[in-house]
C-alpha cells in the first residue's frame, strides 16, 4: 500500500525517537533531494536579440528536467511517476528501478518551477544563461544543477581567472618586453576574443594596460578603432609609435579630418584609427559603417553613463570584440560597472533596472554578502583586475605613504564658516525636493571654498597670506619639499583656487608654476608634461578633473591634495599620476584636511567607502542633499576651535 508505506515513513521516525529508537534505512528512503537539472545543446542559427555580439549572441536549446538526489549520486526523475505520487499524496514513489521519498512541497515547487522555465528558457540566450548560472538558485527556490550547461559556458568561466592564465609571448610586431602579469592580461585577451567576448581591463592605474592592448592588437587583423578623452590621444600615438610601429595609424580628430563617404576611403589605409568620445558621437554614421575587429574604449569611465551620446554611439559600432580600459570599473556606484560591461557585452547584466534590483540597491545599501557573491560570479571571467599595492605583481615599484596634513581655521575663516552654517540649517528646514537639494550642494560647495581660503570664497581679489589655516599649512609643507630636489605635483578640484596658489607661489616663492586646467590644449598639455618630466619644473599644479586621468607624472616624488574630492576613486587616479610604473622613488601622498570642519568629515566617510565594493560605491556629494536637517547639521558643523590671531 503505496499511501499507508508514504504514511509511515513520514510519521514513525518522529515516534520512533520519541521512544529513543533511531530509524535506520537508506538516505533515498528517508528524504531525497530534488534537483532541477539544465541540458545545453547549441542552438547556433538563433540568435539573441539583447547580446548580439560574438558567443553571447548564440542562443543554447535548454532541456529542463527533474532529478533525485537520495545520497547515490544523482538520477532522472521519472515525472509520470511523481504525477501519480502526488496525486495519491504519497510522498514514496518508483523512478529509476528504486523506491525514494520526498518531500511534497518541495515536488510541488519544483513542477512548478519546471513548467515555467520549459516555457520561458527553452531557448536561451549566452549571456542570459551566465546570468542563470549565478542566480538560478534562488529564482528556481529548489536546488538547480547546472553542470550540463558547462560544455556550453566553458569558455566563459573557466581559464579566465588571472591566476589561471598561462603568460603569452610577446607578438610579432610588438617592439618591447611585457611583463608578467602584462602577458598574462594578453592572453586573457586572447582567449575572450577566441570565445567572441569582450572584456574590461581594469588594472591599476600605471600598470600598462595601453601595452597590452596593443600587443592584442597587433597580432590580430585590422581595423582597430580606440576610442579615448581629448587627453590621451597624443598618449596613444607615442604609445603605438613605442610598441607598434607597424601598424598603419591614423588620428580622427580635429577640423581638417576627413568626413562623410571620404572618412571609409582613408580609414582602408591604416589599421588603427585613435579618436575621441566627442567626435565618435559626431561621425557615428561613418565609423558605424566600418566593421571593426576590436572597438577599445580607454578611460571607459566615460561611457559610465548609459544615457549620454557618447554611451549610445559606442553601442552602435559594429565590433568583433570590444575591450573597456579603466582603472576604476566602479568609480561612483556599481551601476557604473553595469553601463561598461553593457557596452563591452550587451545584456551580460541583464537591464539597468533588473541590475539595480538584484545587486546594486542589496550590495550598497545592505552589504548584501550572497548578492555580491552572484554578482562577482557573473563578472569574473570578463572583468581582470590587478592593483599596484600587490607586491607579487610589481616587487620592484616604490611604497606610497599618505598622510593628512591638518590644518586649522583662522578666525576670519570660522566666522564666514558658522555664517553658512546658520543660514544653510534654516533653509535646509523651509525648503523641500530639489530646491532643497540646490541650496545643500551649493552651501557645501561654499564650505569647502571657505577651508581654502577666504579669497576663494569670497572671490574679491584680497590679498592672500595670513588668512587662510590651510594655505599656511601648504607654505609649511612646501618648504620642507623645496629644501630637497624633489618635484611635486598639487591637486585642487577648483580652477578658481589653482589660480589663487599659482599667483601666491609666486609672490611667496618666487616660483612659475604651470597650471594644467580644463583650457589647455592637447599640445599645451603635452608640453607641459614634458617639461616637468625633464625636470624643468619642480612643480606642477593641476585641476583634479582636467589631469587626474590619462598623464605620466612619474618625475614628482611628492603628490599634494589641497582639497578633497569625495569619491576616493577620483583622488587616487590623481595620485597614480606619481605612482606608477616607471617610478625610482618613494611617493608621499599629502592630504590637506581643516580640522572640525565638513572636510574632516567627509575624509572619515572616503576612508569607509575604500572598504566597500572596492572602494567605489559612493555617491560623490548627492547624498549629502539628502541627509534630514539634524544630520546635515552634524555633517557640518564647526567642532574646532581656529587659529590664534585676528581676520
Amino acid at each position: 500500500d503505496l499511501a499507508a508505506t508514504s504514511a509511515f515513513l513520514d510519521e514513525a521516525p518522529d515516534q520512533l525517537r520519541e521512544i529513543d529508537i533511531d530509524l535506520i534505512g537508506p538516505e533515498r528512503l528517508m528524504q531525497a533531494t530534488v534537483r532541477v537539472h539544465a541540458a545545453a545543446r547549441d542552438g547556433a542559427d538563433a540568435h539573441d536579440a539583447g547580446a548580439t555580439r560574438g558567443r553571447l549572441g548564440r542562443r543554447a536549446v535548454v532541456d529542463w528536467t527533474l532529478s533525485i538526489d537520495g545520497g547515490d549520486g544523482q538520477h532522472p526523475l521519472d515525472e509520470a511517476a511523481a504525477a501519480r505520487a502526488e496525486a495519491a499524496g504519497a510522498s514514496l514513489l518508483y523512478s529509476g528501478g528504486r523506491w525514494v521519498r520526498i518531500d511534497g512541497e518541495a515536488l510541488r515547487a519544483a513542477q512548478r518551477r519546471l513548467s515555467t522555465f520549459r516555457v520561458s528558457h527553452s531557448s536561451i540566450g549566452g549571456a542570459a544563461l551566465l546570468r542563470l548560472a549565478a542566480d538560478a538558485e534562488d529564482q528556481l527556490e529548489v536546488p538547480v544543477d547546472l553542470e550540463g550547461v558547462a560544455g556550453w559556458t566553458r569558455l566563459l568561466l573557466e581559464g579566465l581567472g588571472d591566476d589561471r592564465l598561462e603568460e603569452a609571448e610577446e607578438p610579432d610586431g610588438f617592439q618591447g618586453t611585457l611583463r608578467h602579469y602584462q602577458r598574462r592580461g594578453l592572453q586573457w585577451l586572447r582567449t575572450l576574443a577566441g570565445a567572441g567576448l569582450g572584456g574590461c581591463l581594469a588594472d591599476d592605474m600605471g600598470l600598462g594596460k595601453t601595452a597590452t592592448t596593443l600587443a592584442h592588437l597587433v597580432s590580430r587583423p585590422g581595423p582597430h578603432l580606440v576610442v579615448c578623452p581629448l587627453s590621451v590621444v597624443r598618449n596613444w600615438q607615442s604609445e603605438c609609435a613605442r610598441f607598434t610601429p607597424s601598424l598603419r595609424t591614423l588620428v580622427h580628430h580635429g577640423s581638417l579630418r576627413t568626413r562623410g563617404r571620404d572618412t571609409l576611403f582613408a580609414l582602408s589605409d591604416y589599421d588603427l584609427v585613435i579618436t575621441t568620445y566627442g567626435l565618435l558621437t559626431r561621425d557615428i554614421d561613418t565609423l558605424g559603417d566600418v566593421s571593426w575587429t576590436t572597438l577599445v574604449l580607454d578611460e571607459a569611465q566615460a561611457v559610465k553613463n548609459a544615457s549620454t551620446q557618447a554611451a549610445r554611439a559606442v553601442r552602435a559600432i559594429p565590433s568583433h570584440q570590444t575591450i573597456a580600459l579603466t582603472g576604476t570599473p566602479v568609480e561612483n556606484r556599481l551601476g557604473d560597472l553595469w553601463s561598461i560591461l553593457d557596452a563591452v557585452n550587451p545584456g551580460i547584466l541583464g537591464s539597468r533596472r533588473n541590475f539595480r534590483d538584484r545587486f546594486a540597491h542589496p550590495i550598497e545599501r545592505h552589504s548584501d554578502a550572497v548578492a555580491a557573491f552572484r554578482l562577482r560570479t557573473i563578472t569574473e571571467p570578463l572583468l581582470l583586475r590587478r592593483t599596484k599595492s600587490d607586491k607579487q605583481l610589481v616587487p620592484d615599484l616604490p611604497d606610497k605613504i599618505e598622510q593628512v596634513a591638518w590644518a586649522r581655521l583662522t578666525p576670519e575663516q570660522s566666522i564666514l564658516y558658522r555664517q553658512v552654517v546658520d543660514q544653510l540649517l534654516v533653509d535646509a528646514d523651509a525648503e523641500q525636493g530639489m530646491r532643497r537639494r540646490g541650496i545643500v550642494l551649493a552651501a557645501i560647495t561654499r564650505l569647502k571654498q571657505i577651508c581654502n581660503h577666504p579669497a576663494h570664497a569670497l572671490g574679491d581679489g584680497s590679498r592672500l597670506e595670513g588668512r587662510s589655516g590651510k594655505l599656511d599649512r601648504f607654505d609649511e609643507l612646501l618648504g620642507d619639499i623645496l629644501d630637497g630636489d624633489d618635484q611635486m605635483l598639487v591637486f585642487t578640484q577648483f580652477r578658481v583656487m589653482g589660480l589663487l596658489l599659482r599667483q601666491h607661489l609666486l609672490t611667496r616663492f618666487g616660483l612659475a608654476v604651470p597650471f594644467l586646467d580644463g583650457s589647455v590644449s592637447a599640445a599645451g598639455r603635452m608640453s607641459m608634461v614634458d617639461r616637468f618630466q625633464a625636470g624643468g619644473d619642480r612643480m606642477l599644479l593641476i585641476s583634479l578633473r582636467a589631469g587626474g586621468t590619462g598623464l605620466n607624472l612619474t618625475a614628482a616624488s611628492h603628490v599634494l591634495h589641497y582639497d578633497r574630492w569625495w569619491n576616493p576613486a577620483v583622488e587616487d587616479q590623481a595620485t597614480d599620476r606619481a605612482w606608477r610604473i616607471g617610478q625610482h622613488r618613494t611617493v608621499m601622498v599629502h592630504k590637506l584636511v581643516t580640522e572640525g570642519t565638513i572636510e574632516e568629515r567627509i575624509a572619515a566617510v572616503i576612508d569607509e567607502k575604500r572598504s566597500v565594493a572596492n572602494a567605489a560605491v559612493g555617491r560623490g556629494e548627492t547624498w549629502m542633499s539628502e541627509l534630514s536637517t539634524d544630520e546635515l547639521a552634524s555633517l557640518v558643523r564647526l567642532d574646532a576651535p581656529s587659529t590664534e590671531g585676528t581676520p
